[in-house]
C-alpha cells in the first residue's frame, strides 16, 4: 500500500514534456537546411523592419511634442503684455518676469488649433536655462523686439538672436520664427523692414567675430551651426526655418482701454 502511494506521488510530480519542443526542433531543423544567403536576407529584412519602427516612433513623437509657441526677447520689450493680449485680449499691468508663464492658446482659425503659449523671462541671466528647458517643444518662436528703442538695443537683440539661430536643436527642428516688432504705437518706433535690415547687418558682423574667436581657441569653428551660407552676406532667407517680420502693438493706439494691434501676428499663428 505504502509503495503504491509513493509511486502515485512520483507520477504526479513528474515534469511533463514541453508541448512546443517538437515544433521548435522542427523550425530549427528547417533553418539549418536553408541556404545561408536566404537566412541573411531574412535577417536583413527583420533588421530593416525594426529600424523603420524605431524611426517612425521617434518621428511621430517629435512631431506631437512640438506644440509650444515661445515668447522670447529682451527685458521690457512687451512680451508679458503680448502674452496677456493673445490669451484674453485684455490690457494688464506687467513687471519684469523672473520665471516662465504658460497657458493654452486657441488660435483664430477654422480648425480650432490649440498651442501652449509660453512667456520666457527676458533677463540675460535667466534666458539660457529657460530656453534650454523649452526649445525642443517649440513649434514657433515669437521674438519680441522693442521697436521704440531698437537703435539702442540692436547689438543685444542680435546677440540673443544669434544664440537662437545657431542652436543645433532649434536648427534641426526649424520652428517658425516670428519677429514681432512691438510698440508700433510710439511715434519714433522703427519699421519692421528697417529692423530686419539692421539685424541682418549686425548678425553678419557677429558671425565673423564669433567664428574668429572660436577658431583662435582650438583651431576650428566649433560644433555650433554656422549662421546662413558661407561666402555670402547673411540674410534671413538663408535660414532653415520660415521667418516673418511683423509690426504690432500690444498696448494699442488707444491706450490701456483700447484693443491691441496684433491681428497680423494672430493670423501668422493661425497658419502654423
Amino acid at each position: 500500500m505504502e509503495a503504491d502511494i509513493t509511486g502515485k506521488m512520483e507520477e504526479k510530480t513528474e515534469i511533463p514534456e514541453n508541448p512546443l519542443e517538437p515544433y521548435i526542433e522542427s523550425i530549427l531543423q528547417q533553418l539549418e537546411d536553408q541556404d545561408p544567403v536566404f537566412l541573411i536576407g531574412v535577417l536583413v529584412a527583420l533588421a530593416a523592419i525594426i529600424i523603420t519602427c524605431v524611426f517612425l516612433k521617434y518621428f511621430l513623437t517629435s512631431k506631437t511634442v512640438r506644440s509650444a509657441v515661445l515668447l522670447v526677447g529682451l527685458c521690457d520689450g512687451g512680451k508679458t503684455l503680448l502674452f496677456s493680449r493673445l490669451l484674453s485680449g485684455k490690457f494688464k499691468r506687467t513687471q519684469t518676469s523672473i520665471t516662465d508663464s504658460s497657458a493654452p492658446y486657441k488660435v483664430k482659425n477654422d480648425r480650432g488649433t490649440i498651442w501652449t503659449l509660453i512667456d520666457l523671462p527676458g533677463h540675460d541671466s535667466l534666458r539660457p536655462q529657460y530656453l534650454e528647458k523649452f526649445k525642443s517643444a517649440a513649434r514657433a518662436i515669437v521674438f519680441v523686439v522693442d521697436s521704440a528703442i531698437f537703435q539702442k538695443e540692436v547689438r543685444d537683440v542680435a546677440e540673443f538672436l544669434y544664440v537662437l539661430l545657431t542652436d543645433t536643436v532649434i536648427c534641426r527642428n526649424a520652428p517658425t520664427l516670428l519677429m514681432a516688432c512691438n510698440k508700433q504705437d510710439i511715434t519714433m518706433a522703427k519699421s519692421a523692414k528697417l529692423i530686419q535690415q539692421q539685424l541682418e547687418k549686425e548678425l553678419n558682423t557677429l558671425r565673423v567675430t564669433r567664428s574668429a574667436a572660436l577658431s583662435s581657441q582650438d583651431g576650428s569653428a566649433g560644433a555650433s551651426v554656422y549662421l546662413g551660407k558661407k561666402g555670402k552676406d547673411f540674410d534671413f532667407s538663408q535660414l532653415p526655418m520660415k521667418v516673418e517680420f511683423i509690426e504690432c502693438s500690444a498696448r494699442g493706439t488707444k491706450g490701456d482701454d483700447g484693443e491691441a494691434d496684433i491681428q497680423r501676428l494672430e493670423r501668422s499663428l493661425a497658419k502654423l
